[in-house]
């Protein structure tokens, strides 16, 4: 058992092309085995048969001659033994002129059983070995027996050369067949060693300094199904490829974005700091200035919160699966544009606005709450990066199953390096620009989100003296 066990474990532990190589050796070996079995089989049966042919026709021939002499002598073959018996009250007794052997006890009992029809039958002589042994009759009425034994040593003899022929042939044939089998295999199954080798160079490669994945598996040949696997082992190291890079790029956003954030909350809260220390000094020593204080407080606590609101919106937008961000209704396109011109006009005065003629009728279903953030932001946006004097526009078109949304302004326009980037989270065009005529730097990321969240995509234009933002939304969520 254990070394059945030891067997299987080497077995297992072999090649695969070993292993294909050896079952084809044993399928061979099988099939070489019925094949031989069969020929030996149909060779010997041809023999016996020729060989009782063989003694029918020599009997044939005696039997009118040994009637005329009443049993005289029979012909002598060489090697045959050929004898005439009379059976008597069950017994066969031999008659003179006959060949016999010294034991005639097997011949008797065939001559005993043919007395009224021919017999054949093999049978063992002692020291003489294996007979075939034919016996008819001669004079039925006086129970007159002819029998012919010829010797079966030479067909045996026939027979296992046959036989040690043929092992020697096929075992040539399968040592032949296993070599050049394992060899075709070997050449045949190349592609899939080097399709393991790029595997072990990938895993040789530090993805936790460079996620970029150049091995791929180069080598031809192999047959349709091998090419079938090469080709989607090169789809699977692009589609890792193509995964590590998002995830190192996500990481680096997601780092860069928790550096920003660090950075433009730790601004305000030491600003609140600054302005507490401030306080408690006023309030012992100059009672007049700690309204200005608190008003301070109060402005960079809004700030903060803003920027907070800002940063949990777009944690809520990142991951829907987990907390729906919108309360989808339906929402009066020309009302939803009016009411966010006419907030804007009231807090920019010194930006002109122009709403251009809105369609009529047109309702599509969108979260009315965050649809008028996009609008109120995208005009913000208009408003911090344009001097005073510079004239905003809100139009509204349908094209087909969407809904096209424009802010436009005839500002100095957005620098061609910049609008990349313009939607990237705390990324600010004039690097100089300050929180208190900047923002957070989240507004357009903000908008883009929204948008995305909706169905839509956002697109940007700009040259100098004319930017415009265009928000596509569908009238119909899928």
């Amino acid at each position: 058992m254990k070394m059945l066990r030891r067997w299987y474990d080497a077995w297992r532990r072999s090649r695969l092309g070993t292993r294909l190589a050896l079952g084809l050796g044993v399928l061979a070996l099988v099939v070489f085995a019925v094949v031989g079995t069969v020929m030996v089989g149909i060779m010997k049966g041809y023999l016996n048969d020729r060989l009782d042919e063989q003694l029918a026709k020599t009997q044939i021939s005696q039997v009118p001659s040994l009637r005329t002499t009443h049993g005289g002598k029979p012909q002598q073959a060489y090697g045959w033994f050929s004898a005439v018996f009379s059976v008597r009250n069950g017994d066969a007794l031999p008659q003179v002129g006959g060949s016999l052997p010294p034991d005639t006890k097997a011949l008797e009992k065939v001559a005993e059983d043919a007395t009224q029809t021919e017999v054949l039958r093999t049978v063992y002589i002692e020291d003489k070995g294996t007979y075939r042994v034919r016996a008819c009759p001669i004079e039925p009425s006086r129970n007159i027996v002819l029998v012919s034994a010829a010797p079966q040593a030479d067909l045996d003899r026939t027979v296992s050369q046959l036989v040690m022929v043929e092992v020697v042939a096929f075992l040539l044939a399968l040592a032949v067949l296993v070599i050049a089998g394992r060899l075709v295999l070997r050449r045949g199954l190349r592609p899939l060693s080097d399709m393991a080798g790029t595997a072990h160079d990938i895993a040789s490669h530090d993805l936790t300094t460079n996620a970029d994945l150049p091995v791929r598996a180069r080598a031809n040949g192999g047959g349709a199904e091998v090419e079938e696997l090469r080709t989607a082992f090169n789809l699977m190291l692009a589609h890792l490829d193509s995964s590590l890079v998002a995830r190192r790029e996500a990481n680096e956003r997601l780092r860069r974005f928790i550096a920003d954030a660090s950075h433009e909350l730790r601004t305000p809260l030491t600003s609140i700091r600054g302005y507490a220390e401030l306080f408690r000094y006023a309030a012992a020593n100059e009672p007049a200035e700690r309204e200005s204080h608190l008003s301070k407080i109060r402005e960079e606590t809004q700030r903060m919160s803003v920027l907070v609101d800002d940063l949990l919106l777009l944690a809520r937008l990142d991951a829907p699966e987990t907390e729906a961000p919108l309360r989808l209704v339906d929402v009066d396109l020309a009302e939803l544009i009016t009411d966010a011109g006419e907030a804007f006009a009231a807090g920019r005065p010194d930006h002109p606005l122009t709403i251009e003629p809105l369609p009529e009728g047109v309702v599509l279903q969108a979260d009315p709450v965050r649809l008028r953030q996009v609008l109120d932001n995208l005009l913000a946006n208009a408003a911090v990066h344009t001097p005073p004097g510079t004239a905003v526009t809100l139009s509204a078109s349908v094209s087909g199953p969407d809904v096209l949304l424009r802010v436009s302004d005839a500002g100095p326009g957005i620098p061609p390096e910049a609008r990349e980037r313009i939607f990237d989270r705390f990324y600010r065009v004039d690097t100089a620009r300050t929180r208190g005529n900047g923002g957070t730097g989240l507004g357009l990321s903000v908008v883009l989100s929204l948008v995305s969240a909706h169905g839509g995509t956002i697109e940007v234009a700009s040259v100098p003296g004319a930017t415009t933002f265009t928000v596509r939304l569908p009238l119909r969520r899928p």
